[in-house]
């Protein structure tokens, strides 16, 4: 039986609820907490594939890995933490695992809409301040319905059609935008420019992978291409967003406000200006962290290497 090396199996099974059954009878499975640089390649001796999730694998790593391996599967949607040209030069596959967190996502980042067009958090805050005045006056937050309104969407992949269809289904009108745009039949949906989306859109939600294009996707000459009544959203990667633009943007309301998963450095430093503004919400990358959407990717990662060893490799990124 092959074996398989998963080197940091906390940063996805952390409560040790998931199911490893049905990949231990493709593959013998040893499995690691977390490993150092210096334990992935002690680790990696004899294996046939390991599977990481989000664990850097640099050039200079890559090459040192030992010849009996075969296959990477980062068990994940994004790969930027894997060198991809020294994997194909050690020829060397790599997959990925997308659409296990579709629905998970795309409802995370349905809630921080709802969120912000309530003033949710900010009403929670006052609460936990001992400041009741939403209680004894009139509203002392904006709230507003989200139907009617517009939402721009960067990246129609599968998280972002699955948003659009919810904002369609919230009568919600809709910006897309993406390098290899798809068709909707919906009236209400319309593909845009960028600079026409963010210009138009009263939200603004990232579902684009992380590219040397995307980097610093959203700076300081995008935020005021907004409207200062605008949100932005990002439940993909940290790093779309320069992150001292958007506290500059927030800080001067060129922005009303923004709901992140992601953090350009994750963890984020205790100090970060983010954490203590009262228009922000922050969470700790936990879109994809369902207990659904994690014994989904377990079972993906079983089909991955099964049709690999089959000779039919799927979701081949390498």
């Amino acid at each position: 039986m092959k074996k398989a090396v998963i080197l940091n199996t906390a940063k996805f099974n952390f409560d040790g609820k998931l199911d490893f059954a049905g990949l231990e009878k493709i593959v013998e499975v040893v499995r690691y907490d977390a490993s150092s640089s210096d334990e992935i390649l002690k680790r990696s001796e004899g294996a046939d594939v390991i599977i990481t999730k989000e664990l850097p694998l640099p050039e200079e790593l890559i090459r040192k890995l030992p010849d009996s391996l075969k296959l990477i599967c980062e068990a994940g949607t994004g790969f930027n933490n894997i060198n991809l040209p020294a994997a194909k030069e050690r020829n060397i596959t790599v997959c990925n695992v997308p659409g296990y967190s579709t629905g998970a996502v795309a409802q995370l980042a349905v809630s921080f809409i709802l969120s912000l067009s309530s003033s949710l958090a900010r009403q929670q805050i006052m609460i936990k301040q001992n400041r009741f005045d939403n209680f004894t006056k009139s509203l002392q937050l904006p709230h507003h319905e989200v139907q009617g309104k517009t939402l721009g969407v960067i990246g129609s992949g599968a998280i972002g059609r699955q948003v659009i269809r919810v904002a369609s289904a919230l009568d919600m009108k809709v910006f897309y935008h993406d390098i290899n745009p798809g068709t909707f039949d919906d009236g209400n949906i319309k593909y845009a420019p960028i600079d026409t989306l963010l210009r138009e859109s009263d939200f603004v939600t990232l579902h684009c992978p992380l590219t040397e294009k995307t980097r610093c996707l959203m700076d300081i000459s995008k935020f005021r291409l907004m409207k200062k009544t605008a949100y932005i959203i990002n439940t993909s990667r940290g790093a779309l967003i320069k992150e001292s633009d958007l506290i500059e943007a927030l800080k001067h309301g060129e922005i009303a406000g923004a709901a992140l998963d992601v953090q350009e450095t994750e963890p984020p430093a205790t100090d970060n200006p983010l954490f203590k503004m009262d228009n922000v919400i922050m969470t700790p990358h936990i879109g994809w962290q369902t207990l659904e959407s994690r014994q989904r990717l377990v079972e993906q990662l079983a089909d991955n290497i099964r049709f690999f060893l089959d000779g039919k490799p799927v979701n081949v990124v390498s």
